[in-house]
Formats: structure tokens, C-alpha cells, sequence
């Protein structure tokens, strides 16, 4: 079953590879969507793909990349899924 998630990640989540390891992270479970830093020093992600494949990537998230600290993740399942996407890749 196709799903679709939006993810605000908070602590310390930039200047630690979070966006490339989530980036990498998702290609390896075959998720299409972004992950990109917010001004305030969160990172947002939006991905969709298998439901199953997606909670994986929830459990990733809420531990992250050996030098993140993840104090925070709001977490909002999507009912329509975005046709645009068919890759996964870091919006600046």
C-alpha cells in the first residue's frame, strides 16, 4: 500500500549529515520525495512509497545519522500522495 508522510525533525540535526544519510537512507528502501533544512535549525522531510518502507524510515529518523540528536519529530501521515515525485533527493 502506497503512503505518504511529512516529518519535522528538531534538535541537533544540521552540520551532522542528517539530510545526506536520510538521503541515502531512503533511496536504499526505494522512497521517492525530499528531506531539506529549515532556517530554524530543523530538517523537514516529505516521503512516500511503501507504508512499511516509511516506517523504517520513521524509526531511522528518530535516531539519525552516529553524530545527530534528535529531540523532537512530528510526524503527519499524508492521505494523497504528490505524482511529481520520482526520486528521492536534498532540497537547499
Amino acid at each position: 500500500m502506497q503512503a505518504r508522510v511529512k516529518l519535522h525533525v528538531k534538535g541537533r540535526v544540521q552540520g551532522v549529515f542528517y539530510r545526506q544519510s536520510t538521503l541515502s537512507q531512503a533511496r536504499h528502501l526505494g522512497l521517492c520525495g525530499w528531506v531539506a533544512n529549515e532556517m530554524d535549525g530543523s530538517v523537514k522531510i516529505d516521503a512516500q512509497g511503501e507504508k512499511a518502507k516509511l516506517e523504517s524510515l520513521l524509526l531511522w529518523c528518530h535516531k539519525g545519522p552516529p553524530s545527530a540528536i534528535v529531540l523532537e519529530m512530528d510526524v503527519e501521515w499524508l492521505d494523497e500522495l504528490d505524482s511529481t515525485y520520482s526520486s528521492f533527493e536534498v532540497r537547499r
